[in-house]
C-alpha cells in the first residue's frame, strides 16, 4: 500500500468528534462501487453519526451520489453497477441476500434534487408510503400521520386547506417540502438529500435548511451538496470526494477551517472544482 493511500483510509475511517459516545448509524467500510469497468468509488470506510447531518461535497463526478444511492441500494435499478464491502445500517448488513429492499428503502428514505411530487393530491402524496407498507390503521391514523408529517416537513400551514389539490400544482420550494413530507411519513431514520436545494431560490432553499436543521434532531441526515456554503451552514459532519476517493472527513468547522489534506484546501478555496 502506498503512503498516500494509506494516508487517505486512515483519516476516512477515523471517528470524528461529532461522534463522541455515541455509535454510529451508517457504517462503510472498504466499499467500492463499479459501473461496469468503470470504478466509481475505490476503498471507501465512514461512519456516519445519527441525528446529526453529514454532508458530501466535491467536484462533479467525484462520486457522492454514487455513495449516497448505495445506501438504500438505489444503485440495484442500474444493471451495470456492482458493489463490494460492507455497508450496515445499525450494524445490519443492507447488502445481506435476505434483506427486504422494500423495508429498507422504508427505513432511508430519499429526497431527490428536482421535486418530484407524484401526480396525486398533496394528501395522496403524503399518504402513499403509509398505505403501501400498511402503517395506517384507518383514515383517522392516515389523516393524523398525514398532517403530523406536513407539520414536520413546515408545510401544514401552507396547505392544510386544500389537501385535495394537485401536489404538483405547488411552488418549487414547497412541492420539494412536500416530497420531505412523503419521505418521513413512512418513520424513516435516515434521509438522504441528493441536492435538494439545487433547483430552489434562495428563500425556498433557506426555509429547506431550517427544515433540515429541526429534522436532524430525531434522523440521521446524508446530503449531498455542491455548495460549500450549504455544507458549512447545515452540517456537523463534513466528507470531501475526489475522482472517486473519500479524501477526508470531519467535523464541518474542521474540515472547513484545518483541512489535512493539500486537496481538501485546495477544492474548499476554489483551486479546483
Amino acid at each position: 500500500m502506498s503512503a498516500q493511500t494509506a494516508t487517505k483510509v486512515e483519516t476516512a475511517t477515523a471517528v470524528p468528534r461529532i461522534l463522541g459516545e455515541r455509535a454510529p448509524k451508517v457504517t462503510a467500510r472498504n466499499v467500492d462501487i463499479y459501473y461496469g469497468e468503470k470504478h466509481a468509488i475505490k476503498s471507501l470506510s465512514v461512519d456516519i453519526p445519527d441525528r446529526a447531518v453529514s454532508a458530501f461535497i466535491g467536484p462533479s463526478g467525484c462520486g457522492k451520489s454514487t455513495f449516497l444511492r448505495s445506501i438504500n441500494r438505489m444503485n440495484d435499478t442500474i444493471p451495470s453497477c456492482r458493489v463490494t464491502g460492507d455497508i450496515k445500517v445499525d450494524n445490519k448488513d443492507i447488502y445481506a441476500r435476505d434483506l427486504d429492499v422494500v423495508h429498507l428503502r422504508a427505513r432511508v428514505g430519499m429526497v431527490f434534487q428536482k421535486p418530484n411530487p407524484f401526480p396525486k393530491s398533496i394528501y395522496e402524496n403524503v399518504a402513499y408510503g403509509p398505505r403501501i407498507h400498511g402503517t395506517a390503521s384507518g383514515k383517522a391514523d392516515m389523516d393524523d400521520i398525514v398532517e403530523r408529517s406536513l407539520r414536520r416537513a413546515s408545510l401544514w400551514d401552507e396547505v392544510k386547506d386544500r389537501l385535495n389539490s394537485p401536489g404538483t400544482g405547488l411552488s418549487g420550494g414547497q412541492q420539494q417540502r412536500l416530497c420531505i413530507a412523503r419521505a418521513i411519513a413512512v418513520n424513516p431514520e435516515v434521509i438522504l438529500m441528493d441536492e435538494p436545494c439545487s433547483a430552489l431560490d434562495p428563500i425556498a432553499t433557506a426555509r429547506i435548511e431550517e427544515l433540515i436543521d429541526e429534522l436532524k434532531q430525531n434522523y440521521c441526515i446524508v446530503i449531498v451538496t455542491h455548495s460549500m456554503q450549504q455544507a458549512a451552514r447545515v452540517s456537523q459532519l463534513t466528507a470531501f470526494f475526489h475522482l472517486g476517493i473519500l479524501v477526508e472527513v470531519g467535523d464541518t468547522d474542521d474540515i472547513f477551517t484545518k483541512p489535512k489534506d493539500k486537496r481538501t484546501q485546495d477544492y474548499i478555496t476554489g483551486r479546483f472544482g
